[in-house]
């Protein structure tokens, strides 16, 4: 099985819990990438495509997508495009449009600036899983509610998980890498 993890805004491959799941991954047999996405300068949903549109190849029915933060967007904008459906898609701290936060709303804009077509993107992956926190200092419970209505899943909520980065503690996500596992 293939992975693919999708970092969010001011973010990269090597920060919070992404290494680690790669790495975990990695030594249970997965094909692992985490491509590093610019942010901040050039941060738009086309330069970000582009990096994405690099792994096309991957992209068939063994292919899981992880996205936090910002990722999310990115990951349901390309599963809008796709003409079949990959694997799964986990997406956590996830949001859909401004967040209030001026430092990130203007660098976000372009993600959002139409909205998404949830019917192609339901189609387009066989099993959702949606991962949002009580205490997100960032994205509100709101953002990651929506998300799982318009994918028609639970919300997994995990209580006092901010952001899921480092800062909250956040290095390690075993959930998550066990929730992956269950699909194979």
């Amino acid at each position: 099985m293939k992975v693919i993890i999708v970092h969010g805004a001011y973010g990269g491959p090597e920060e919070n819990w992404l290494p680690w799941l790669k790495s975990v991954l990695e030594s249970s047999g997965f094909e692992v990438f985490v491509p590093k996405f610019p942010t901040p300068e050039n941060q738009n949903l086309e330069n970000w495509m582009e990096i994405l549109n690099g792994y096309e190849k991957y992209f068939d029915s063994d292919l899981v997508m992880v996205g936090h933060s910002l990722g999310p967007a990115l990951i349901l904008r390309k599963l809008e495009t796709l003409d079949m459906p990959i694997k799964a898609t986990f997406l956590v701290a996830g949001f859909l449009g401004k967040i209030g936060n001026p430092d990130f709303d203007g660098i976000n804009s372009s993600f959002f600036g139409k909205e998404f077509n949830w019917e192609n993107i339901r189609k387009n992956c066989k099993h959702f899983e949606v991962f949002h926190s009580d205490n997100d200092p960032y994205v509100s419970l709101d953002h990651g509610k929506k998300i799982a209505e318009n994918l028609g899943v639970e919300l997994t909520l995990i209580k006092g998980a901010g952001h899921f980065n480092k800062q909250a503690g956040y290095t390690e996500f075993p959930l998550l890498l066990n929730r992956i596992k269950e699909l194979i």
